[in-house]
């Protein structure tokens, strides 16, 4: 009966915060004109950026297309990559022959076999660390040729201008080559991994202007891991089936093998060029059409969906995106940063729907380029998923969250073979569960209670016994490790001891203990761990009480928070990377904190910190930190500073240096607590909501469901 009450109780406060969103709003923005006002154009072309050029993107958040100025992938090679595209090279020596380092926790005796390189195999632990990689499936480009039919070097084409409505997902392009011009639209599919182009010109029915597909061996030495294309030997591309308007490719690498559909228009004709896993399309008309599926499955290229019914579906996922979920509007404001900020909330939100919306958290770099060979880590996932959930769109971050229910096994072997209780969460994973073995990896766990955040979530936004029964095996599991992680003191204290990697990955680890920002985080993932048995009717276990009631203070000296506990000098020599102290009061809710200490502290960081030495999540988490504190026009300068790993460039991606999608994902959840809350905040202004109340901000909001924690 207690349990029925709370749940009535929390969906009528869900129910009375949309209501008071709504009455916010007022009437209904239009969402539409919002988006469109921000549309990215590009017009004119600098020849020098071909290579450095940041590229656009369509996809559906599993699959994603990078194309260049041309609407294609022409005067530089960009990445096709998808959920399911991986690839392992040959492995060296058997795999099962790893042994990993006997290296000890010098306060127990804890052995971290598997996440360590082995000394006595190095090439077979390198090999590890690279495999699986994530595969660029292909490149699909324009070529021009000459009246020789001699092909023309890419410099030949120059882009005149492009335009990517966010609102219907449809990119125009048009560029203009020797004897003339041409006109293209790009489009995807919402849920087939398809690229799908109109192109119109004059120079297709010459035969002066062709498309190219041609496919790569996978590249795992490069940080873009755009694919090896001086290695033919290395793989196979046949051609399964074709005809008159389709041809179906199968492609092998090693042990990997997948497909690539191409459906195009009648007439047109799809042949080999005579390079190695090259093909042509040569269109008989002014007017081409195709659409290129890709899927580890052979398929049926008649099924491929054309270029209108695929544009079409996308336009209808696009419209659909935007005209639910919440949305916020700072048009009516008279501070002159309204427009930029409003831009970063509506460009994020669409490169998080293409790159951060699939079946597996992404790489930090999304899918757009291979950063760390792809993988994706588990302390990135909070930046991923969470703002999905602010902004009502938990469907979106579904996919990625189910990552905690496949992995709990391993997490539970992790844990074992650590001589741990419960489940000790991996660090970076690709599309199977083995860890790359690295230091870092071995000994950092401020990823540990993310799933506890997020069962905490999804529970705010569905108060039912489904959620609890859907996430209790993960959250006890977690909780398990959590308490069983610290050692107990002669005084009694519990302490998170060395080897320790902290967030900002820049401490020596065997010296690092008692981290500020693990701490809160250990108080809040066991006290939710407490309460979730709470709501299921199972008694309190006494092991996580006490280590909760136990922990270490976090450490303070002279009235500011430390990163750890007895660093030295640290304002002058770790003043440099992630700041992670101030997300116990942000990002976290405070657990253990002192909220004057956290002001205090946030000042010594504004005064000391190496802004020009952080990340692109860095700045929201600060902004979050600033909101609770009671300062949001410092929120809106963090959230608009301007950092070489701050970098927004034109399509609204943070460039830090690769693309750095945690940022935007960061931006948005700090987005979401000026337009909506928090828990304990203050009541929102009728014009300003949570924005700097001086007059300047008119802020419209709507949709918004569950406040920050």
């Amino acid at each position: 009966m207690k349990v029925c009450i709370r749940l009535a109780t929390i969906r009528l406060a869900i129910i009375a915060t949309l209501a008071c969103s709504a009455a916010l709003a007022g009437e209904k923005i239009d969402r539409k004109a919002a988006v469109g006002r921000h549309a990215i154009k590009y017009s004119g072309y600098d020849v020098r950026l071909n290579d450095s050029d940041s590229p656009t993107q369509v996809g559906n958040g599993k699959f994603a297309f990078a194309f260049d100025r041309t609407g294609l992938q022409t005067l530089a090679p960009q990445n096709t990559l998808s959920d399911w595209g991986w690839h392992s090279t040959p492995p060296p020596d058997d795999p099962s022959k790893f042994k990993g380092n006997s290296a000890y926790s010098p306060a127990r005796k804890i052995k971290f076999a598997d996440s360590l390189p082995d000394p006595d195999n190095p090439e077979l632990s390198q090999w590890l660390a690279a495999n699986p990689h994530r595969l660029n499936l292909g490149r699909i480009s324009f070529a021009i040729f000459g009246a020789d039919g001699g092909r023309l070097d890419a410099g030949s084409i120059v882009p005149q201008w492009q335009t990517v409505d966010m609102y219907t997902g449809r990119v125009e392009s048009a560029f203009r080559a020797p004897a003339g011009g041409a006109r293209v639209s790009t489009v995807s599919h919402p849920d087939r991994d398809l690229v799908s182009a109109r192109i119109k010109s004059g120079l297709l029915e010459t035969g002066a202007l062709r498309v190219i597909f041609k496919f790569p061996y996978s590249d795992r030495e490069t940080s873009n891991l755009s694919g090896n294309w001086n290695a033919p030997e290395k793989h196979a591309t046949s051609v399964e089936k074709s005809g008159d308007g389709f041809a179906l490719l199968a492609r092998e690498l090693d042990g990997t093998r997948y497909f690539a559909a191409v459906k195009f228009s009648k007439g047109a004709k799809f042949s080999p060029t005579g390079n190695p896993h090259e093909f042509e399309l040569r269109a008989n008309s002014g007017e081409l059409e195709f659409s290129c599926e890709f899927s580890p499955e052979k398929i049926d290229p008649a099924s491929v969906p054309g270029f209108v019914e695929s544009r079409n579906a996308y336009e209808k996922m696009w419209s659909g995106f935007w005209e639910n979920g919440a949305f916020v509007d700072l048009s009516g404001s008279s501070d002159i940063r309204w427009k930029e900020l409003e831009r970063r909330i509506i460009t994020s939100q669409y490169l998080m729907r293409i790159n951060g919306a699939g079946l597996l958290p992404p790489q930090e770099s999304g899918l757009r380029e291979n950063s760390w060979f792809g993988r994706f880590h588990f302390e990135m996932i909070w930046w991923h998923a969470y703002h999905w959930l602010l902004w009502n769109r938990p469907e979106l971050a579904d996919g990625m969250l189910s990552i905690y229910q496949k992995t709990l096994p391993y997490a539970r072997e992790i844990a074992r073979g650590e001589g741990y209780r419960g489940a000790r969460w991996p660090k970076c994973l690709g599309d199977i569960p083995r860890e790359w073995p690295y230091p870092i990896h071995a000994f950092l766990i401020w990823q540990q209670p993310h799933p506890i955040f997020f069962a905490e979530a999804e529970y705010r936004a569905n108060p039912s016994e489904e959620t609890l029964k859907k996430w209790a095996d993960i959250v006890f599991a977690t909780a398990e490790f959590m308490a069983d992680l610290p050692i107990r003191d002669e005084t009694g204290r519990d302490n998170l001891e060395p080897p320790l990697y902290i967030v900002s990955e820049n401490t020596d680890p065997h010296k690092t203990r008692n981290p500020a920002f693990e701490l809160g985080y250990w108080r809040y993932g066991l006290a939710a761990a407490l309460e979730w048995q709470k709501r299921m009717g199972i008694a309190e276990n006494k092991k996580w009480r006490e280590v909760l009631e136990n922990l270490a203070p976090l450490p303070q000296k002279n009235g500011v928070y430390e990163t750890f506990e007895g660093v030295e000098n640290m304002w002058e020599k770790l003043n440099y990377e992630h700041p992670a102290l101030i997300g116990t009061f942000g990002m976290l809710r405070g657990d253990g904190t002192d909220p004057s200490a956290i002001r205090r502290t946030l000042d010594k960081i504004d005064a000391t910190w190496n802004f020009d030495r952080v990340w692109g999540w860095d700045f929201p988490m600060l902004a979050m930190a600033a909101m609770r504190v009671g300062d949001p026009e410092r929120a809106i300068g963090y959230l608009l500073f301007s950092s070489p790993h701050y970098s927004w460039d034109e399509a609204g991606a943070v460039n830090s240096p690769c693309a750095y999608f945690p940022a935007n994902g960061g931006l948005l959840a700090a987005v979401a607590m000026l337009a909506n809350g928090w828990d304990g905040a203050p009541p929102p202004d009728p014009d300003a909501l949570h924005f700097p109340k001086n007059g300047k901000w008119k802020v419209r909001a709507e949709g918004f469901g569950q406040k920050h924690q």
